[in-house]
This record gives structure tokens, sequence and C-alpha cells, in this order.
């Protein structure tokens, strides 16, 4: 037997879905260890071989596929700990950084100040040399120059360097060869070049992505060396991927090249799972939300692929990469809860995080969370948390709430524990209007499908917060973003800047240039070992009117390109930006900046396994009642309890109820039924809807869906 295994480390927990060829599939969970990523990751491997009565190495040697998504360089971004970076930029430049985009994020903030840069002014050096928009040399690249930097680096015990010149999108013959004089003499470092990451115009945003590669590079490069030579200790010989911010995923030698793809890794898997999930329901757009122990993550799919984004951002410096589009806030089951000097009660963004974690954990923490909150007021079990391994105090939650809540508020521990989640469930519904309504979406168009260790006990309240209808909670919602991993093609991105209107440019230029980043994205998936019938590619324009700053990314499927016109080209960016800004002015001329394309190797898939219809009846699962709130000021009432290890295709549940799992707890409001689907899946459906509506999600024309 040989098995497939998604790793998420998360701020908290690191996540493992382990899959057999059979379509067989468990879930594990290891208290994350941030000082050393791999010894969770380890812990969770030896807890499997434990299982499965094996030793550890003879387990690995059963691996065909690890996934991995990993935070080593977000938090090392986040806490400003990456490497002793250098930039080499063009004289007269090298305060970029500083200077930004020359706009303040908040236009009416004027006591605003930019985050600190990650290379200091004494590490930005000017070298002499200029090409123009156009490509064309304006002034010669001065090697001495390039020598004495090197000189200076050395001094100053540099550990990576980053190399953006002006325009060098247009040509990098100036790049090119400083990096290979860099390289000859410094051959231990760690080398970035803006036109082999991000060849886009804007120096300000491709100079900040190649700093924040070459900041993050040698502790991506450290941890993925490390962690390969460990798994090849165990005599590992299978396949290892990494998770990448687009969606996609990539090997570890491309993946240390580009180090600056895995910044925002960890959520991107979240939407592809929720993609795959929805496929068997014929379901293609949705929006899913991921509530970790820190944060809440929310991403939209539609027609069956998530929202991607030709940039996004970390710590307030924008990365000039494809990512999927999330929105992403501090809202997780370790978010704090706390009042204000004027008597306001707030939750998050500051975190309990692993260690020390909720009050309850038992580890030391003195502030109340939401996890807290969410064992006093009943919706988690004290003794079944994890399934049993870990057991939750109850009166330190209280006595912690009691003391930094709701004594400061004059309320009863439960009202204030019902404050802390309202709050936080209002926080996270305020969070997926972000990403649909502001970008001219309706959530209550889209089904959620919820996910994360804490997302279940929330979703219905949030459900009812945005009057949607219908909520997926796969089995797997624990570690929903170790299943997306499993479920990740393999992805690279190309870009070629080409400014022209669309007045002055002909189809067959426009064919031309896709037509060559194919072939570069072909090449590189041949060197990745994936066979031509086994190639996909994705397209998109970066767009505009003339003389706007800002740009809408328009994509294009494989079916539109082959009879795609310059006029249903224009009426596609009319449309989009009518959809994201609320308006269109199709006499306007518009014109085309970047050209996108990703390049993707479709990789093999974890069987989906399908279950029989059963019956319509949950009496099997039934394990009693407990006290929890439905609500109102915290009021505790008696509510049944359902075991969800033992639900199958076609019980049903009436809300309100508690179904536990052990790795997490779905809360079923009286505002909605839950049914498992075929794939054992559940499926929360308001008490509103059409019955018709909701029988495709059992057996076609078995069983009765009871109200």
């Amino acid at each position: 037997m040989k098995y497939r295994i998604g790793i998420d480390v998360g701020g908290t927990f690191t996540d493992f879905l382990l899959t057999d060829q059979e379509g067989n599939s468990s879930v594990y969970k290891t208290l994350s260890t941030p000082s050393d990523p791999t010894i969770g990751f380890f812990n969770g491997l030896t807890e499997m071989a434990q299982d499965y009565q094996m030793d550890l190495k003879e387990f690995i040697q059963k691996i065909e596929l690890i996934v991995h998504g990993t935070t080593v360089g977000t938090n090392a971004t986040l806490t400003y700990n990456g490497a002793k970076t250098a930039l080499l930029t063009t004289k007269g430049f090298r305060d970029t950084l500083e200077m930004r985009q020359g706009l303040r994020p908040d236009a009416y903030n004027n006591q605003y100040v930019s985050p600190k840069a990650f290379v200091p002014r004494h590490l930005r050096l000017g070298i002499e040399e200029r090409v123009d928009y156009k490509g064309q040399e304006v002034a010669p690249l001065s090697e001495q120059d390039i020598h004495d930097a090197i000189d200076y680096i050395r001094e100053q015990g540099v550990e990576a360097i980053a190399i953006s010149f002006m325009h060098s999108y247009a040509n990098g013959e100036h790049e090119l060869r400083a990096g290979e004089i860099v390289r000859e003499k410094l051959p231990h470092h760690y080398v970035t070049l803006s036109s082999q990451l991000v060849p886009r115009s804007r120096l300000y945003d491709r100079t900040s992505t190649t700093v924040l590669n070459s900041y993050i590079g040698p502790i991506i490069q450290n941890y993925l060396t490390n962690l390969t030579r460990k798994l090849e200790d165990y005599c590992f010989d299978g396949t290892l991927l990494i998770m990448q911010s687009n969606g996609g995923v990539a090997t570890p030698a491309a993946t240390i090249l580009k180090a600056a793809n895995t910044l925002l890794s960890g959520p991107a898997s979240a939407p592809v799972a929720g993609s795959w999930y929805l496929k068997p329901h014929g379901i293609m757009d949705a929006l899913t939300m991921d509530m970790g122990g820190t944060s809440f993550d929310v991403a939209l799919i539609k027609d069956g692929y998530p929202l991607i984004r030709t940039e996004g951002e970390i710590a307030d410096w924008p990365i000039s990469l494809p990512t999927v589009d999330i929105h992403t806030i501090g809202s997780g089951g370790g978010s704090i809860a706390w009042v204000d000097e004027g008597g306001l009660l707030h939750v998050g963004p500051q975190s309990a995080g692993a260690y020390p974690g909720p009050v309850c954990y038992g580890f030391g923490a003195e502030l109340p969370t939401v996890t807290d909150a969410n064992l006093v007021l009943g919706y988690l079990n004290p003794n079944y948390f994890l399934g049993g391994k870990m057991k939750l105090d109850v009166e330190q939650a209280k006595q912690a709430i009691k003391k930094q809540v709701a004594d400061k508020l004059g309320l009863s521990v439960e009202e204030a524990a019902q404050g802390i989640i309202d709050m936080v469930n209002v926080n996270m519904a305020n969070g997926i209007r972000e990403i649909s309504t502001k970008r001219g979406y309706d959530p209550r168009e889209f089904p959620l499908v919820c996910a994360g260790g804490a997302g279940p006990l929330h979703a219905a309240a949030i459900a009812e917060e945005l009057d949607s209808t219908l909520v997926v909670i796969p089995k797997e919602s624990s570690i929903f973003c170790a299943a997306g991993m499993l479920m990740s093609d393999l992805r690279h991105d190309f870009v070629k800047v080409n400014r022209a209107s669309t007045r002055e440019i002909e189809l067959d230029q426009i064919s031309d240039i896709f037509q060559q980043l194919e072939d570069q994205g072909a090449k590189v998936l041949s060197g990745d070992s994936v066979r031509e019938e086994e190639m996909q590619f994705q397209y998109s324009l970066d767009m505009m009117y003339v003389g706007q700053y800002f740009q809408v990314n328009v994509p294009f499927t494989a079916e539109e390109m082959k009879t795609i016109t310059i006029t249903y080209i224009e009426e596609k960016f009319h449309k989009w930006h009518d959809q994201l800004f609320g308006y269109s002015t199709p006499e306007m001329e518009v014109e085309i900046v970047n050209f996108n394309l990703s390049a993707l190797g479709i990789t093999k898939k974890p069987n989906m396994k399908h279950t029989e219809y059963r019956s319509n009846s949950a009496e099997h699962a039934y394990k009693g009642k407990r006290p929890m709130s439905l609500g109102d000021h915290g009021k505790l009432v008696e509510t049944p309890v359902y075991d969800g290890e033992v639900l199958v295709h076609g019980n049903h549940i009436s809300g309100p109820a508690i179904i536990e799992q052990k790795v997490t707890t779905i809360i079923v409001s009286a505002y909605f039924n839950v049914i498992c689907d075929k794939n054992d899946n559940y499926i929360m459906y308001s008490k509103k809807m059409d019955t018709e509506a909701v029988k495709h999600f059992i057996e076609e024309n078995r069983g009765v869906i009871y109200e």
C-alpha cells in the first residue's frame, strides 16, 4: 500500500491528511513547533506510523507523495528575521524602497508610517547603468561598480543579494551580467534577479518582490535542504512538493529559486480543496472560509477556479507574483478577547498562538480567547478535544473571561463569552464581504465551504449573518489546507510586458506573445517530468483605460483563446471593470499592459471514496445532550449531540444540534438542518430552502428530507 500525505504547518497546529490508493483517508494534528517546524512535521509522521504498526523508516518508505505548505518564510518576514540582504539597483534609485509608490495606504492618515525596509539604506547600493522602457541601453553597466559593491558586501557580512535595475523587464542583460559577476565572486550567497523572478513594470513593486525573495531565500533553502536530508535519512524515495501562493505546487528546487512564492502559500490551498469537494455536486462557484488558530482566510471560487491576483501583499510590502485572491483577518480560535480603556470589547488581532495558546489548554495563559468562549458556551466538549487526547479546563476559561472581560463590562461570564463569539462572527462575516461584495459578487449567491479546526463552530452563525442558505463542511474540514495540497497541480507563472492599445495591436501579435509564453511554460514543465498531455495553460491580460494607474486582470480560458477577437477582449474588460468598480466607459481607449500565462502540470489526485446511501436516521450517532448557547445572551439550553465519526451518507440531523469529530465540532443552529452526502461530507442547509433543492446532495430519488 502506498500513501499520499498533505502537510500544512499552521500557527497553532500542523495538519496532516493521509490518503491511500483505495480512497481511504485519515486526519492527524500535532502542535506546531515554531522553533523548528520539521519537529512537528515528523511528529505527525511518527503518529501515523504507530497507527499503522510500523516503525517510522518503514512507513516513510511507503509514502509516494508529500505535499507540504510552510510558513517558514512568512514568519521570517513578519518578524523581520530573514537573511541580511543587500540591494543592487540603478544609481539614483537606492531609495525606491522608502519612497514606495508615493501613496499612503490610508490617504487621510497623515501619521501613517511605512514599515521598516528589509534592506537598510547603507546596504542599498547604486550601480551605474540604465536602459529605457523600450529596452534600449542608455548607459552601459559599470562592472567596476559591481566589484566595489561585492567588496563592501563581504565586509558587511551580507547573506543574500537582490538585483533590480530600471526597466530590466524590457531588457535584462545588465542584470544578467551583474548576476554572473556576483555569483562568481560570492558563490555561496543567495542571489535574485528581478528580470528572472518578476519581469513586470513598476520599479517599486518589482524591487520589493525581489528583495523579499532574497530576504527569505536562505531561510527557505536551509529549511527545505534540512527537511529533504531528514527524509533521505529515512530512505524516502517518493516525491516532495511545496505549496505555492498561486494555488499550485512546485519542486523544492524551484521553490528555493523563487522563495517568495511561498509567502502566502498556506491559505492558497483552501480554495483548491473547496473546488474539489464541490465538483461531485456540479457546483462551480463558492466562497471558502478557513478559520484556524490565528487567522480567518476567505477566498472566492468562480467557474471552478479560485480568483487569482497578479500581485499580493505581506506586512504592507507588495509581492508582484500571482497569488490566490485571499482576504485574511486576525480572527482565529486563539484570538485574544480584551477590553480597551473606553470599555469596548475587542477580539484579536492578537493571538495566543500554539504556546501558551488559549487559557483552557492549561499552558499558563491568562488572556481569554475565542476557544475559551466556545468552551464556556458549551460548543466544545472539554473531554473530547482532539478526540480526547487533550483535556480542556472549563473553570480556568471561565475565570479568565470573568477577570479580563465580564467584570470590566458588568456582565455574567456567559454573557461576556457570547459577546466574544458574536463579535468574532461579525468580524468574519465582514471578511467574507471583502472578498465578495467588494469584488462585485453577492455572497448570498455562493455556497460557503467551511474549513479549519474552528470554522465549523462558527459556520452557521456566519451564514445567518450573510443570509446564506447553504454551507458545505467536508469531513476533513479541520485539515482543509492539507487536503487542498494533495489536490493542487504543478504551476509556473510567466509574464511579458507589452504595452499596446487595443486599437493598434493586431490579433496575431497577441497570439505570438502567448505562444512564446506557452513555449517557456512547456519547457519548464518538461523539466518537472510532466508529459505534454498533462499540460494545461491559463491566460490573462492586465488591462486599463488609457491614463489609468491601476490595472484589471482579465482571465481567458483555453476555449476563449481559440476564437478570441480584439472586440471580445475589449468587451470582457469593460464587463470586469464594471463588476469591480461599478462603471465602465466603452467609448474610452483600452490599453493592454501585461500578458500573463500559467502553465499547469496536472497531478494525480486522491481517489474520492463514494459511499452507498444508508438511511435518513442519525439515531445510531446520538451521544446524548449537553447545555449549549443558542445565542440568547449566553443562556445554555440542553442540545442533542451526535458522533460525526459514524455519520454516513443520507443521515439527517435537524438543528439545533452538535456534531462532534475528533478534530472539529460542528454547531448546527436552529436555522439549519444537516445531511451527509455521498462522500460523507456535511451539507448544512437553511430550513427555508426548497426540499427539492437539497435532494441532489444524496443518492438520486432516495430518502426523505425531514424538516
